[in-house]
């Protein structure tokens, strides 16, 4: 019996999401919430097992990045962040 160990899923689902069918598994694996579309769990399942599951219950479009130790993309990719160029394109305005 393999030892059972804490993991985290984040997810976007976008407008059109399936978010019933990804509920029902994370209520299957007794998920904690941790912020908007993040959760965690205890499993014994291999990151292939749980990437097979939820590749039934995400559509085309979801995005989902699962941690068990290492982060990585099981759905999806990587887009741009939205704060990407904040640093960069400020503008100090001098008081005349």
């Amino acid at each position: 019996m393999a030892l059972k160990r804490r993991c985290w899923l984040s997810f976007d689902l976008g407008l059109r999401g399936k978010y019933e069918d990804l509920y029902a598994w994370l209520d299957t694996m007794e998920a904690k919430e941790c912020g908007d579309n993040v959760a965690t769990f205890f499993t014994e399942k291999t990151r292939k097992e749980v990437q097979k599951e939820l590749s039934k219950v995400l559509d085309e479009n979801a995005r989902a990045y699962f941690i068990d130790g290492k982060g990585g993309f099981i759905k999806g990719g990587r887009k741009r962040a939205p704060w990407a160029g904040y640093s960069k394109g400020q503008i100090e305005v001098e008081e005349e």
